[in-house]
């Protein structure tokens, strides 16, 4: 899509700082980190949100969770522990209509808030 922002940054359109890429996903930095580490995972191909999953070929969704195990690793937050999260539709908080999955890491991040 055109006007998408994470389509354009797992284009390469727009720059950011990306993390860990592969044909499927890109994992890179949040511009506003809620935590040390805070990365997005973003298909490459344009999924509005989970309740689309039906748009994926069988077995993409474990995919995307291999992806996810090693941008943790990456990040060096594998071990410790992270937070993996995704916002779905206007009243769960998501903002840009891709699907994406938050990472936070490399504190303790506490009860769910």
């Amino acid at each position: 899509m055109d006007d998408c922002i994470f389509c354009r940054i797992a284009s390469g359109e727009i720059p950011s700082d990306i993390v860990l890429e592969d044909g499927g996903f890109v994992a890179f930095r949040d511009i506003h980190p809620k935590a040390p580490q805070h990365l997005l995972v973003v298909p490459r191909s344009h999924i509005g949100s989970l309740n689309d999953l039906e748009l994926w070929r069988k077995g993409e969704g474990h995919l995307l969770l291999q992806f996810i195990v090693r941008v943790a690793e990456r990040v060096g937050v594998k071990e410790s522990g992270y937070r993996v999260l995704t916002n779905v539709g206007r009243d769960g908080g998501q903002e840009v209509q891709h699907l994406h999955f938050h990472i936070l890491g490399g504190q303790d991040l506490g009860d769910f808030r």
